[in-house]
């Protein structure tokens, strides 16, 4: 079987060999920033809640039998004020009280609209 070099990787050969590689590797990049351009509020977004996946799961699904919740489906305003509780101290926490005051209010906004949104698991 013959084995396929690492597009990634440039070729062993010098001069001419790396600069096509490098042209390559550089148009595919241009055409793909457009596709990963198009919602930059989405990218942003997922980026923010992406934090939130350690304990929380991805996209808000926590894993089932764990102590930490499914974010996943709750209702925004709910979100919202759990996450202002935190902040505030009015709701007691190991390390929520921390993460929460490093968000905006709109970050902390823009989270619980993204986690309401999300269908949970079955």
């Amino acid at each position: 079987m013959i084995r396929s070099p690492d597009p990634l990787t440039p070729p062993a050969s010098s001069g001419s060999g790396k600069l096509r590689w490098l042209v390559a590797l550089t148009a595919a990049a241009v055409l793909a920033a457009p596709a990963l351009a198009k919602d930059p509020q989405r990218l942003r977004t997922r980026a923010l809640a992406s934090a939130c996946a350690q304990c929380h799961g991805t996209e808000g699904q926590a894993v089932q039998g764990e102590a930490l919740i499914r974010l996943a489906g709750l209702p925004q305003d709910y979100i919202i004020g759990q996450l202002l509780a935190f902040r505030t101290g009015a709701r007691p926490a190991t390390i929520m009280h921390q993460i929460t005051r490093g968000y905006s209010q709109e970050q902390l906004e823009e989270l619980s609209k993204f986690f309401a949104a999300q269908k949970p698991a079955p």
